[in-house]
């Protein structure tokens, strides 16, 4: 049966498919018959539809614009790295100043600071100098009262003794005499 079944496939194949011829183009042998040579047809064709079409200038067209994109979203970029640079500059350029600006007013604070020290010790050293001046004309006053309160007590004193005693031995017109001289001697030593 094995043998049945090849003789009809053999049998089969040669009255469905007659050999296609075969043939030299160039030193090129082309079997019609081959797979390959086919392939190679359709490969052929699709090049020849796909220039057809016009599809190697879409493709090209497509990456000019996408490359014309690229270039322009570069430029951009370029563009703002200077912009951001330049501000960047700006930016530092405020912080230098501002620093220095700060440098001089914490310079000035502390000229000022020591200005209003200066002026604070000298009112200070004039306000205790008159402090100082007031205290001794206090205490000068206070001697010259203690002084004169001594003086006066001493002449009250005296002027009692004396009394007491001239009461004792004058007596009339020599008493009122000596009191007389008395208190013009005390008026005069207390002027």
């Amino acid at each position: 049966m094995e043998q049945h079944t090849v003789e009809t496939l053999e049998h089969a194949t040669e009255t469905h498919a007659a050999p296609l011829p075969s043939f030299n183009l160039l030193g090129w042998n082309l079997d019609l018959n081959d797979p390959a040579f086919w392939a190679l047809v359709g490969l052929l064709i699709f090049i020849g539809v796909v220039l057809y079409m016009k599809v190697p200038k879409a493709i090209t067209k497509s990456l000019d614009d996408r490359a014309a994109k690229i270039t322009a979203e570069l430029t951009a970029a370029e563009a703002l790295r200077t912009e951001a640079e330049a501000k960047l500059a700006q930016v530092q350029q405020r912080a230098i100043e501002a620093e220095a600006e700060a440098k001089g007013i914490v310079e000035a604070a502390r000229r000022e600071a020591g200005q209003l020290a200066a002026a604070a010790s000298v009112q200070l050293a004039d306000r205790i100098a008159r402090r100082e001046k007031m205290a001794e004309e206090r205490i000068a006053r206070a001697e010259s009262d203690a002084i004169r309160d001594v003086k006066m007590a001493a002449v009250e004193t005296a002027s009692k003794a004396a009394a007491a005693v001239l009461a004792e031995q004058l007596s009339g017109k020599a008493a009122d005499d000596e009191f007389a001289k008395g208190l013009a001697a005390v008026s005069k030593a207390l002027s």
